[in-house]
């Protein structure tokens, strides 16, 4: 898919550097009876070649969204455990029931409960990598992703799996209005805007169409001293 942008991006560059050498030649023709005539035909054929453009733009661009959501819910049983220190010829199924049963109390949860188990990505000497954990139901994934506060001070964090789109789109999101202002929950990133609205997002034109900006404060008019009526005191009659 991405190649496919890069060469829809690619042709549309070559199409405008063309036309403009093509209006370039077409500037400095001086017969008057053509002149005319290859402007309009140049102008049209410019106009339906930037409308296919862009239609076949949009076409990609939804296929690609409909790809990415696909592809979420693929990874919907998938959960990422980071910071579970790593050993050669480990069983990472039974690290993370460890994990699980030490941690999250829940007790009917065992080795049966994951599909799959694997670190994710090449060993590296500098930290551990995470693991990819993929539940055998969606309860079960949602009981550990649920009770995920509970690993707090132990080093070790969940995440979802996010697809690479999506997980760009979250790091956006946390650099426009903050880290505690953003989540993700079924693959959906979810916001709070500075106004206080809530929004979801999946890809980054969701990111724009937020209001960044605060909601104004209202202040309480103070008046003008200038406009103060002052009262002035009657004077005291004393009877004699």
């Amino acid at each position: 898919m991405e190649s496919i942008k890069e060469s829809l991006a690619a042709m549309t560059d070559l199409f405008n550097s063309r036309m403009n050498e093509f209006q370039q030649d077409l500037q400095r023709t001086t017969t008057p009876a053509t002149v005319p005539s290859l402007s309009s035909e140049f102008n049209s054929f410019k106009s339906f070649v930037l409308t296919a453009l862009s239609g076949l733009q949009r076409q990609i661009e939804f296929l690609a969204r409909e790809m990415d959501r696909t592809e979420v819910q693929r990874r919907r049983k998938v959960l990422l455990f980071h910071g579970v220190s790593e050993e050669r010829s480990e069983d990472a199924t039974a690290r993370v029931t460890s994990l699980v049963a030490e941690h999250l109390d829940l007790p009917n949860f065992s080795t049966s409960s994951i599909k799959s188990c694997h670190r994710l990505g090449r060993p590296l000497d500098s930290k551990p990598r995470p693991i990819v954990v993929k539940f055998t139901e969606t309860a079960i994934r949602d009981k550990v992703w649920f009770a995920k506060t509970k690993l707090k001070g132990t080093g070790v964090t969940e995440s979802e799996f996010l697809t690479k789109s999506r997980h760009n789109v979250f790091l956006e999101a946390r650099k426009r209005f903050g880290i505690n202002k953003c989540w993700t929950r079924d693959g959906l990133i979810h916001i709070i805007a500075p106004d206080g609205s809530r929004h979801r997002a999946e890809c980054l034109s969701d990111l724009d169409s937020i209001l960044t900006c605060k909601s104004p404060v209202q202040k309480i008019p103070i008046a003008n001293t200038s406009d103060k009526v002052v009262l002035q005191r009657s004077k005291r009659v004393v009877k004699k």
